[in-house]
C-alpha cells in the first residue's frame, strides 16, 4: 500500500506541475533542481502516510481513527512548492506575473521545506498513535 500511495502521490503532484514530463501539462518556467528531490520525498512520505490508514480491524476501530489534515496540507504545500510560479492562477491574480517570479518563486524552496516538515510530523503523529490503545 505504501508503494501504491507513493506512486499515486508522485503522479498527483508531479503530472500537473510538469515535474514529471507529460503531453497534457506544460510550464513556461523550467523545473528547478530541487523540485525533483522534493517530489521524491513527498511521494515517499505520502505513501507511508496513506498506508497508515489501511487497516484490518472492526468498524468500531475505524470509527475512532479520524483522518488528520496535516498530510493534506503538506501535500498541498508541496504542490505549490514544485509548481510553475507563473502557472499558478492564485499567485498570478494576487501578484501578477512579475510578482510571481520576483516574490513567489524565491519562496518556493521554503514552501518545499515546510511541506516536508508538515508531512513528516503528520507521519510521526500517525505512527505514534498506532501504538496507543483505545480507552473504553
Amino acid at each position: 500500500m505504501a508503494l501504491a500511495g507513493a506512486v499515486g502521490t508522485a503522479l498527483l503532484v508531479g503530472l500537473p506541475t510538469d515535474v514529471i514530463p507529460n503531453p497534457v501539462f506544460g510550464r513556461p518556467v523550467p523545473v528547478t533542481w530541487w523540485s525533483y528531490p522534493t517530489l521524491v520525498v513527498t511521494a515517499v512520505l505520502g505513501g507511508l502516510l496513506l498506508s497508515t490508514y489501511v487497516r484490518t480491524g472492526t468498524l468500531e476501530d475505524a470509527a475512532i481513527d479520524r483522518p488528520g489534515r496535516m498530510g493534506g496540507v503538506g501535500g498541498l504545500l508541496s504542490f505549490f512548492a514544485v509548481g510553475c510560479p507563473v502557472c499558478n492562477k492564485i499567485v498570478l491574480v494576487a501578484l501578477g506575473s512579475s510578482g510571481a517570479m520576483s516574490v513567489f518563486a524565491p519562496l518556493q524552496p521554503l514552501l518545499a521545506i515546510a511541506s516536508l516538515i508538515v508531512m513528516g510530523v503528520a507521519l510521526r503523529v500517525r505512527l505514534s498513535n498506532t501504538l496507543s490503545c483505545r480507552v473504553s
